[in-house]
């Protein structure tokens, strides 16, 4: 009974010990945001030149601290701050729901900034928006206390065990192939959508080259994977042929660059059979890619490109237009990267 009421108290303890920390330690969510570069920020419906937008004051030098330290207007909670990864264009945003258009010409940013480059600022009529260029891709960790956002930039690598890099094939003027009525930019979006679905719930973190309707460079994109190390570079396609009775899947890699073990074969080889699979489609086997195809050919890491099918053939354009099609061919996908975990 004695142990019963010790192990009661100290759980007690523990517990109101972790209220209290949650309490003054406010931890801010930030989202993951794949775009394209941007150049700027629309404040009450009408756009800003980067040059109409105010620089942030750091003060010089590094305290002896990790952390970069974000003052912010008196009572802010952790509520009224978003933060967004700009991963893309190596930017970080901040947006706090106190619209005060003098705070940061008053106040300095000060602590550790050896990861970034500068700092900007703009005030519309609900928020503050604080933009952060870094000098790479990088994970925060955030501790919100005396009105002050405490921020530590961590590589990828530290936060994450797991890291995939994601990359729809073309978007914004780029469509890609066509045919049929259905265009490539549509449909690898599409499949990366609900790859996401899937991968946000794995454990696995997944970076994407876009979510939204524009276009990286090709050595953006691969960039991306290189930079932060990740353990696979996978590449959504489509394919188009003159012959239009050609249909199936089909997976590059890169041959070029041998990575002992698990390499761009190897997961080009568990992407193609469980695609195939999950569709109960044709199987056209592995090619090689081309020199000119930089995002697979210039990655550092295991790099595979699957193509999910030819828009040129009616019966497969038809398949790729329909939702549940889309959401197997990632099932195939993830089943492909969780495998490759395994090998």
């Amino acid at each position: 009974m004695k142990k019963v009421a010790v192990c009661g108290s100290l759980f007690f303890v523990i517990a109101l010990g972790l209220i209290c920390y949650l309490s003054f330690h406010k931890v801010i969510t930030i989202a993951g945001v794949a775009e394209d570069e941007v150049t700027k920020v629309v404040v009450a419906g009408q756009e800003k030149s980067e040059e109409e937008v105010q620089s942030l004051t750091f003060r010089l030098g590094n305290a002896d601290t990790s952390y970069l330290r974000i003052p912010l207007p008196q009572g802010v909670k952790a509520q009224e701050i978003v933060l967004e990864n700009h991963y893309m264009d190596r930017q970080l945003w901040i947006m706090i729901k106190r619209p005060d258009a003098s705070f940061y010409q008053d106040n300095m940013v000060s602590g550790n900034r050896k990861k970034v480059e500068s700092g900007t600022f703009d005030v519309t009529e609900d928020e503050i928006k604080l933009n952060l260029k870094l000098t790479g891709i990088y994970e925060c960790r955030t501790i919100l206390e005396n009105d002050n956002l405490y921020i530590e930039f961590m590589s990828p690598r530290e936060m994450h065990e797991k890291i995939v890099v994601i990359d729809p094939a073309c978007g914004g003027m780029d469509l890609g192939h066509k045919g049929n009525g259905v265009t490539e930019k549509e449909i690898t979006l599409a499949v990366a959508r609900k790859l996401k679905e899937k991968l946000d719930v794995s454990g696995i973190k997944a970076y994407y080259t876009r979510m939204d309707d524009v276009n990286p460079a090709p050595e953006e994109r691969v960039a991306l994977g290189n930079d932060i190390r990740a353990d696979m570079y996978i590449r959504i396609q489509v394919n188009h042929a003159e012959d239009t009775a050609v249909y199936g899947t089909e997976t590059l890699y890169n041959g070029y660059y041998f990575i002992p073990g698990f390499g761009s074969v190897e997961l080009a080889d568990l992407l193609e059979r469980e695609v195939v699979t999950a569709i109960k489609g044709k199987a056209l086997g592995l090619k090689e890619a081309e020199s000119g195809d930089v995002t697979i050919m210039e990655a550092t890491i295991p790099a595979a490109s699957v193509g999910v099918g030819y828009v040129s053939n009616a019966q497969e354009a038809l398949l790729l237009s329909k939702e549940e099609y889309i959401d197997k061919i990632a099932a195939g996908i993830y089943e492909g990267i969780k495998k490759a975990y395994e090998e």
